[in-house]
């Protein structure tokens, strides 16, 4: 990627703190920094305490320098680090004189455009690098950890080749178009597409059976009016953050709230009670509450133990046999402090506890499911421009086996010419300059 210009931006958060950095990037980087120290000469890779001054030769902090020669740096440009004291204006004003001295204000993700551009990462490698600065568990950390390191782009290069030695069989057929295929070559070559087809369908499932561990666990608290929904979730989190009354429809939205749980950042959903209800503001807060459970990872469906079993409780057993496919339920009888009441055959509970005491039972039954739902040592999708690729893949390989055995090899060598351009856009995707652009936008400034 060829530049003339020199970008800069600052690399930790805006605010007070012991350390900020402002990082630099370009062919000017080097003179920048020599202007802004007044120094002449800068060691590469050595940490340098030094003045900075402003354009009126004012000093305006102390500061450690690292510079970075390309390409051994992160962008494989030249690369300047000023690691000043924290806080609004010393950074500023650094920043201020930099831009002066001709950088330009980096936009979003655009030092990570770059190393892409420079062949310094790849497509899954700054997609890793994005994750981990958000990453919602340590699980999820290790996995972009790996990644980052190139353990997907490895995945995606030994597939694509697979793919390209099984289309070499085809493509030397087609010059010799006079003779069939061997049918015990035939044979070979299905089998191990099938045997492709098996790993991929089963990379793609993981990944998205895992999907919370990326972007955060989502748990849904469901049950009708009044069965102590309000409180379960003050419970999960500590301290009083919905309103908890003995009359019916007080939460009339979903209240979602972020609580740590073992090594997983998970989304708390408290829904609105549901039920038949005639007032419209309740009954918009009820069609949010079936959102939120579709949109979930984990339903906990909460019964009162103290009510005898009605139309209403009849009414969330539906809802949870129709909305909650292929997610993980959790059935707890609350308020067992009061008189049993409740009859109810059809449902095995998990738990039976009172939601406005010790919930260390429901906590322990939600780390386990998120505990055993990750295994870092697999490889997985992190996004779901990188699951649809797969998944076109995967769509191309299927359609390639008919004219396999037809011998129709020039429809077969399209569908797998079109299976490697779909694996090769998780890394390097060159032809999509708006894809990218949309990508990285979505980046950190100064990343």
């Amino acid at each position: 990627m060829q530049t003339d210009d020199t970008i800069v931006a600052h690399a930790t958060a805006n605010g007070v703190g012991s350390i900020a950095i402002i990082r630099i990037s370009g062919d000017r980087a080097l003179e920048i920094a020599k202007k802004l120290t007044t120094r002449k000469e800068f060691t590469p890779r050595y940490a340098t305490l030094t003045n900075i001054y402003n354009t009126q030769n004012e000093l305006i902090d102390e500061s450690i320098v690292l510079y970075f020669k390309a390409p051994f740096s992160f962008t494989a440009e030249d690369v300047v680090e000023v690691q000043c004291h924290g806080g609004y204006i010393v950074a500023q004003s650094i920043l201020k004189t930099i831009l002066s001295f001709g950088a330009r204000l980096a936009t979003a993700g655009e030092f990570s455009k770059r190393a892409f551009f420079n062949g310094r990462i790849d497509l899954s490698e700054a997609e890793a690098i994005a994750g981990l600065i958000e990453a919602k568990s340590e699980d999820a950390a290790k996995i972009l950890a790996r990644q980052m390191k190139g353990s997907l782009k490895e995945f995606i290069e030994n597939v694509r080749d697979e793919i390209i030695h099984i289309l070499a069989y085809s493509e030397v057929t087609i010059d010799y178009a006079e003779e069939d295929l061997p049918e015990d070559l035939v044979n070979q070559i299905s089998s191990k597409l099938k045997e492709l087809k098996k790993n991929l369908d089963n990379t793609l499932n993981a990944s998205k059976t895992r999907e919370g561990l990326m972007q955060g666990f989502r748990v849904a608290i469901v049950g009708k009016p009044n069965v102590g929904k309000s409180s379960l979730l003050n419970s999960l989190l500590n301290y009083n953050r919905a309103i908890v009354s003995d009359i019916a429809g007080t939460t009339r939205d979903t209240i979602e709230e972020s609580v740590k749980i073992g090594s997983h950042l998970i989304r708390i959903v408290d829904t609105a009670g549901i039920r038949e209800a005639n007032d419209e503001i309740e009954k918009i807060g009820i069609q949010r509450s079936i959102e939120a459970i579709e949109d979930s990872d984990i339903v906990i469906a909460l019964f009162d133990a103290s009510r005898i079993l009605d139309d209403e409780d009849k009414q969330i057993l539906h809802l949870i046999e129709t909305q909650t496919k292929d997610k993980h339920l959790i059935y707890i009888k609350n308020k067992i402090d009061l008189e049993n009441k409740l009859v109810l055959d059809e449902v095995q509970f998990d738990l039976e506890l009172n939601s406005k005491e010790n919930v260390n039972a429901l906590i322990d039954v939600l780390k386990n499911i998120m505990d055993t739902t990750n295994s870092t040592d697999e490889i997985m999708l992190i996004s779901q421009r990188q699951i649809s690729a797969v998944q076109n893949t995967i769509t191309n390989i299927e359609e390639a086996f008919e004219p396999l055995q037809d011998q129709e090899l020039e429809i077969f060598s399209f569908h797998l010419n079109e299976a490697v351009k779909e694996m090769a856009s998780i890394t390097r995707p060159f032809e999509n300059d708006e894809m990218l652009d949309k990508m990285f936008g979505s980046f950190c400034l100064g990343k």
